[in-house]
């Protein structure tokens, strides 16, 4: 093995899945992206990782309430895009074509390109950290999406796209949860 220069050790494990996270204000929409997602357990509790920086951030703590949309590898630049600019200054979804949906449970919009939307409620936030927890109310997905690969950034700049699946599933049966 080769030293690694500790401040590149992130690069190792980033790789969930980009993600494009829509609030809503009271006002207006806006959508980030977030690289650094994580799930909790086997229900539908997720953590993003954001904070002032992010102009969604304010919308985030004010409402308690967004979506995260998973978009594929044909929404790359979209999703690079959406990552650097600020809502501040430009409506996002004008900007990069992105249609709303009306979403079930939480005014944040769902975006209709995207192969699946989590509606999501805050329930707690680790500011030291810039944690914040989510709770999944309701999930939609684009059955007749025909990609579906998701994308997943390294943090320097590239990204992996989903490739072969491995099953093993009746070797993990004992770990799966009922309907997984």
């Amino acid at each position: 093995m080769e030293s690694l220069p500790l401040h590149k050790a992130f690069t190792l494990i980033e790789p969930g899945p980009v993600t494009l996270v829509t609030t809503h204000d009271g006002h207006r929409d806006n959508v980030m992206t977030i690289t650094w997602t994580m799930v909790l357990d086997f229900s539908a509790s997720f953590a993003i990782t954001t904070g002032p920086w992010n102009y969604s951030y304010a919308a985030l703590t004010k409402t308690k309430e967004c979506v995260i949309a998973l978009p594929t590898v044909d929404m790359l630049d979209i999703a690079v895009g959406i990552g650097t600019c600020c809502g501040r200054e430009v409506d996002k979804f004008e900007k990069f074509g992105l249609t709303r949906a009306k979403a079930g449970q939480v005014r944040a919009p769902l975006i209709e390109q995207c192969l699946a939307n989590i509606e999501c409620r805050v329930v707690d936030i680790v500011k030291p950290h810039g944690i914040v927890v989510l709770q999944g109310v309701a999930a939609w997905l684009d059955g007749d999406r025909k990609e579906r690969r998701l994308l997943h950034a390294i943090g320097d700049g590239t990204f992996v796209v989903d490739g072969r699946k491995c099953d093993r599933r009746e070797m993990m049966r004992s770990k799966l949860p009922d309907g997984v």
